[in-house]
């Protein structure tokens, strides 16, 4: 959840130096420019420097710290927060690549930099959980992290452009009233830490798989979503014999889905606020018609529309 935090800002600070436009400043250079690679690096190091220290500040100072200790969470959250993990590895990772590209590196070069910046900065808040008393440096993070990073940075060597992209979606649901304190007092914060409500998805840009000549919408992707359900708690419901708001009766459950995406990216504008817009926002699933498979009970569900 915590990286969640920092994710939004990132992008959108990252997606100034991802556009399609056809001259001046927002024109990817046809050559390295010196002064944008430095001006990248810095960038990036002033915003992970800002986002870390607003981490320490909003977050890890509530905290007792200890030794540098690992921790094992891979049961915990029916490993929603792993897809957490890998979904803002690769988008900070996406957008890092076309920022390096704006700069003019040579591709491949642009390519693993900009893939690898959503890594490092997962990899600087996995050390900061390592000497946090209530964690610890989890393996199932980190797997998931380079995961979503070594998914942004194969595509690009195999296809140079990402066909099949990770995705977040949310809606608000029943649990963080049970337990505000765990998964939020308000919608804001919910978004980050009810993970009932989160849902995460590969979204496949169908038209990408196809011939060029296909008469197919550019921008129309086929997604496949994993959802879950019926969590307070990270590893099970508690048993509570006083317990009179009925939280022992919720069935913990995985979701899946299966529905339709836009890739912003891929439609077509002149307008650089427009392409930094759309960048900006295209790690979010758009809301769309939903086939949803619940596993516990097992049982199918049409949803009109799902967010």
């Amino acid at each position: 959840m915590k990286s969640k935090m920092c994710v939004l800002v990132l992008l959108s600070a990252f997606a100034l130096g991802a556009q399609n436009a056809n001259t001046g400043f927002f024109y990817p250079a046809p050559a390295p420019d010196a002064k944008r690679i430095s001006g990248v690096g810095i960038t990036e190091g002033v915003l992970f420097t800002g986002a870390l220290i607003a981490l320490q500040s909003l977050w890890y100072k509530n905290y007792k710290h200890s030794r540098f200790h690992f921790f094992n969470d891979n049961a915990e959250w029916m490993q929603m927060d792993k897809a957490g993990h890998a979904m803002t590895a690769y988008n900070l990772g996406a957008v890092g690549t076309d920022f390096y590209q704006w700069s003019g590196m040579k591709q491949r070069q642009a390519y693993w930099c900009g893939g690898v910046t959503g890594l490092l900065f997962l990899t600087i808040i996995e050390m900061f959980d390592g000497f946090s008393s209530g964690w610890g440096f989890s393996g199932g993070d980190m797997l998931a992290n380079v995961a979503g990073s070594g998914l942004v940075i194969g595509q690009n060597l195999a296809w140079n452009q990402q066909r099949i992209q990770i995705k977040f979606s949310y809606h608000q649901t029943i649990y963080p009233s049970y337990r505000p304190d765990e998964l939020g007092t308000n919608w804001a914060q919910s978004i980050m830490k009810d993970y009932n409500g989160q849902s995460y998805w590969l979204s496949v840009n169908v038209y990408s798989f196809l011939d060029p000549h296909a008469d197919f919408p550019h921008w129309l992707n086929a997604t496949i979503g994993m959802g879950a359900d019926g969590m307070i708690t990270g590893r099970k419901t508690p048993s509570l014999p006083n317990d009179t708001t009925g939280a022992h009766a919720f069935v913990r459950s995985r979701k899946l889905f299966l529905s339709a995406d836009v890739d912003f990216t891929k439609i077509q504008t002149s307008d650089p606020g427009a392409a930094i817009f759309f960048k900006t926002i295209n790690f979010i699933k758009v809301p769309a018609p939903a086939l949803e498979y619940n596993c516990v009970p097992k049982k199918l569900k049409v949803h009109p529309l799902y967010f």
